[in-house]
């Protein structure tokens, strides 16, 4: 894989994919927001507690805007398929963020974008001054678990803060 950064964007080539990580705009939030709801459909977690009912998911670009705030978007030779963001843990301690909404498109998956959106917002969260990452997910997500164990989250037995998505029953904490 090669991979270069130029204006806020990280750029990778996978094969002869050109894939771009960048932050959301306005304009990507309907695109977001049906990758979302489509994953949480493929999962069977289309319920109220999760993304799915949440607010923010069709108002991606604004639910993101505090300045220790972010979401990537992924793009796949210019076709959006992946986003992943951080934001301050609801009701939690100001130095506890939050990794939310990490989604993607079925042809995103094996070709280490979830790994690079991750990394990319952990990043951005300890240079904004967060010491912990929390998430919430499903039990039946077990790639994104792998996943996140790879990452450095590993599973605690309770929630943290309000996220509001009282349907997720798998917690993880990271160290940064």
């Amino acid at each position: 894989m090669f991979k270069f950064e130029k204006n806020n964007e990280v750029i990778h080539k996978y094969m002869n994919a050109k894939i771009v990580i960048r932050p959301i705009t306005k304009e990507d939030d309907p695109f977001i927001a049906k990758i979302i709801k489509t994953n949480l459909e493929e999962f069977d977690a289309a319920i109220e507690g999760t993304a799915y009912t949440d607010k923010e998911t069709t108002a991606m670009f604004d639910a993101y805007k505090n300045e220790r705030s972010i979401y990537y978007i992924a793009l796949l030779n210019d076709e959006i398929i992946a986003g992943c963001g951080i934001n301050p843990l609801k009701d939690g301690k100001s130095n506890i963020c939050e990794l939310q909404k990490m989604y993607m498109l079925p042809k995103a998956r094996g070709k280490r974008i979830g790994k690079q959106l991750i990394l990319k917002c952990l990043d951005f969260a300890k240079k904004s001054g967060y010491e912990k990452c929390y998430l919430e997910t499903f039990p039946n997500m077990i790639a994104a678990i792998e996943l996140y164990k790879k990452n450095g989250f590993k599973i605690i037995d309770h929630a943290l803060g309000d996220t509001c998505h009282y349907s997720c029953n798998v917690w993880m904490l990271k160290e940064l």
